[in-house]
């Protein structure tokens, strides 16, 4: 990606920055001399990554459910900069299984995390942009909010709710005359990040899913945005076919999705259950790739 000088001196806070597309994105960034605000609740990997982008990086724990987490987190941003120009709201997990197979402390949860904690990064952030005049709000969605994923019903709500609030937003900025404002939501397909790794498994099985995107793909639309704002993207061919094909064929298409789900799962070895990051975060999942491509062709090798 070509270098630009607009973003030097750019202060950009990522939620969820301590794996994936957060931690791609924040390493990027920095590159380019962007501030980089790190939010997440894995202090010492924030940290590192804090060290390692430079002087103009600091990591904030954070829990982005807890509404003074996510205020000190734009207190310290604004602190330290001065100003935020791009909030990129990213952290989010996942749950797949039954939907009735999965305690309902554990719904919740998930609902705490991917819609409370993205609309109180999205208050925070548009309030600011107000003072400012200026800014750029980014909200992390995926396809399945266009397209509703069997077996993972809970998530795909939270996805539903998180493009919604954001189209609603983008409407409301432009019908108050905030053209300085920009509001984007971003629907990537399944990528290889570490997801799996964090995701709550109530379905029996191991999970491996695919075929999967390059997270480099995803991150560089994230950081495109900056510089060419747009309301709502579907990164990749994958993301854009599932969404035209639901549109054209919606029953046919989230029954084939749920089948081909469901054969995935029972076709990989038995799991017992588990919560995931949901409740407490997880060690292991720590890198910009979760090697799920790795995993899914020793799958498939197996297979044959």
């Amino acid at each position: 990606m070509a270098k630009h000088a607009s973003y030097k001196g750019l202060t950009v806070v990522i939620t969820g920055a301590s794996s994936g597309f957060g931690k791609g994105v924040a390493q990027k960034l920095s590159e380019e001399g962007a501030n980089v605000v790190l939010a997440a609740r894995r202090t010492a990997l924030i940290e590192e990554l804090a060290r390692q982008c430079g002087p103009n990086a600091v990591a904030v724990t954070t829990d982005i459910s807890d509404e003074g987490d996510m205020q000190r987190l734009m207190d310290t941003a604004l602190s330290r900069f001065g100003k935020i120009d791009v909030w990129f709201n990213n952290a989010g997990l996942g749950i797949l299984g039954s939907f009735t197979d999965t305690p309902l402390k554990d719904l919740n949860r998930l609902v705490d995390i991917n819609m409370i904690g993205t609309m109180y990064g999205t208050h925070l952030a548009l309030r600011q942009f107000k003072k400012q005049g200026h800014g750029t709000l980014i909200n992390m969605s995926s396809f399945v909010s266009k397209v509703p994923l069997p077996f993972g019903a809970a998530y795909t709500a939270t996805k539903f709710g998180i493009t919604g609030m954001t189209g609603g937003i983008y409407e409301e900025m432009k019908l108050e005359g905030h053209n300085g404002i920009h509001v984007c939501a971003v629907h990537p397909w399944v990528t290889d990040t570490p997801w799996v790794e964090h995701l709550a498994n109530y379905s029996g099985h191991e999970i491996v899913l695919g075929p999967v995107d390059a997270p480099e793909k995803v991150i560089d639309v994230i950081i495109g945005l900056i510089d060419r704002p747009k309301a709502d993207v579907d990164v990749g061919f994958k993301s854009k076919a599932a969404v035209a094909s639901f549109e054209l064929m919606p029953q046919v298409v989230e029954y084939l999705n749920g089948r081909s789900l469901l054969g995935m799962l029972r076709s990989a070895p038995e799991a017992g259950n588990s919560a995931g990051s949901l409740h407490q975060p997880k060690d292991e999942g720590t890198e910009v790739s979760g090697k799920m491509r790795d995993r899914l062709k020793k799958k498939l090798a197996g297979d044959k």
